[in-house]
């Protein structure tokens, strides 16, 4: 049974709180992900990140368990990448998104996930998202076996997702929230990190069914 959300209400009290960065080169898709799963909107035209982007989402799960997921979406940019630790620091969870059509990315997407044990620990919770599952086959240059040999040799939870159509979005966070809950590990409370960034706030909770939509691929 999928989790559900729905607004905030009364019953949403004391959730799980765990800070979850996106990490990944630019347009690969960041930001279109984070839109899809917080906003419910695609934007195909959507500016590149500047510094980074704040959103909050609180997710209900099967067991009536609350996460609640203050999500950083990172710039992709190389002159950003010195900040991206300011970002990181104290993450419980990475969403590392790479290009489907760009091995570089993909490439990139595996010193992201180094760098992030390194300077974070290994008990983050990473997912590895191959976006733009939508574009035609022809245009995939990342293999589904290449992608998911990699995930299994990493301990990465491994999803091919579309910000454009939405799929995967939903199921790529959820399953971080359960294993987070299954941890049984609560992050203290993240610092934070107030940017001219356009930020949303929402919640997601225990009462209607579990949808999706979003801004750039």
């Amino acid at each position: 049974m999928a989790a559900r959300r729905t607004v905030s209400n009364a019953s949403q009290k004391n959730p799980l709180h765990f800070k979850l960065v996106l990490l990944g080169d630019e347009g690969v898709g960041k930001s279109c992900i984070a839109q899809r799963f917080v906003r419910r909107q695609f934007n195909d035209h959507s500016s590149p990140t500047i510094g980074a982007s704040f959103f909050s989402q609180t997710l209900c799960l099967d067991d009536n368990k609350k996460v609640k997921l203050d999500i950083w979406d990172t710039a992709g940019q190389e002159r950003y990448h010195s900040l991206a630790p300011i970002y990181y620091r104290g993450a419980s969870a990475a969403v590392v998104v790479y290009d489907l059509t760009r091995q570089e990315t993909f490439e990139h997407a595996q010193k992201w996930v180094d760098e992030l044990r390194q300077q974070v620990g290994g008990d983050i919770a990473i997912a590895l998202a191959g976006n733009k599952s939508d574009m035609a086959e022809s245009h995939i240059t990342v293999t589904t076996s290449v992608a998911q040999t990699y995930a299994d040799d990493a301990d990465l939870m491994f999803f091919e997702t579309s910000a454009k159509t939405g799929n995967n979005i939903e199921e790529t966070f959820l399953a971080i929230a359960r294993k987070l809950s299954s941890s049984h590990t609560e992050a203290p409370e993240p610092s934070r990190i107030l940017l001219d960034e356009d930020s949303g706030q929402t919640q997601i909770g225990c009462c209607s069914s579990f949808s999706s939509n979003s801004s750039r691929q």
